[in-house]
């Protein structure tokens, strides 16, 4: 997939975000990494539904734009630099407001109990990072010790991130997020049943050969 085509994916992925309501009004970005210090990410306001290719910035490790384009980046872009600065074998981020995981995020509750088998082999467990001012250097600092182990996090008060090794497997995994919160929504959490320690040792060894 060529720089043109990743900017059409990159529309099509904000136009899912916005009619699935992951996002309102000019909510949330979206970015893909093409090269050692070369980057597309979608544009500060901006709705996600309604973006063009040509909406699309390319940008450099510093957030500076490397090509002509009158719109600027997303005020979030510096997030999402620090992520791919710390995890150097992803290909995108996604940062929505998707209703049911940030209402988690809002009350301060991680995705961490293994009920859902799906969830635990695209996200495993998903924590809540501490509240940082959004589009400031606050939020990246509190991202950053979530990132290792994790292939999504919750922003306390704000909403949730998840990256992959390219865009198709970030949105996959905010999706997948976003569906596990439903279910906790609909369910009594504190009885619900854990899948075992056996159960998801075998889950792992299912997956890994796929």
């Amino acid at each position: 997939m060529g720089t043109e085509e990743k900017k059409e994916y990159i529309c099509e992925i904000g136009k899912r975000l916005y009619e699935r309501e992951f996002v309102a009004a000019n909510d949330g970005n979206i970015s893909i990494k093409l090269a050692e210090d070369d980057f597309l990410v979608t544009p500060t306001g901006v709705s996600k539904g309604f973006m063009t290719p040509d909406m699309i910035l390319r940008v450099d490790g510093a957030g500076e734009k490397l090509e002509e384009n009158e719109l600027q980046p997303s005020s979030e872009t510096e997030m999402h630099l620090d992520i791919y600065d710390k995890l150097e074998d992803i290909g995108a981020v996604v940062h929505a407001h998707p209703p049911y995981a940030t209402a988690r995020a809002v009350e301060g509750r991680g995705l961490e109990r293994k009920i859902l088998p799906e969830a635990v082999i695209s996200l495993g467990t998903v924590p809540v990072a501490e509240y940082g001012t959004p589009s400031t250097e606050e939020i990246p600092r509190q991202v950053e010790d979530y990132l290792e182990d994790n292939n999504a996090v919750l922003l306390e008060n704000h909403g949730a991130l998840s990256w992959g090794e390219d865009l198709k497997q970030a949105y996959f995994r905010m999706e997948t997020l976003e569906f596990y919160a439903r279910i906790l929504k609909l369910i009594d959490y504190e009885h619900a049943g854990e899948i075992s320690e056996e159960n998801l040792a075998r889950l792992r060894r299912i997956f890994q050969k796929e």
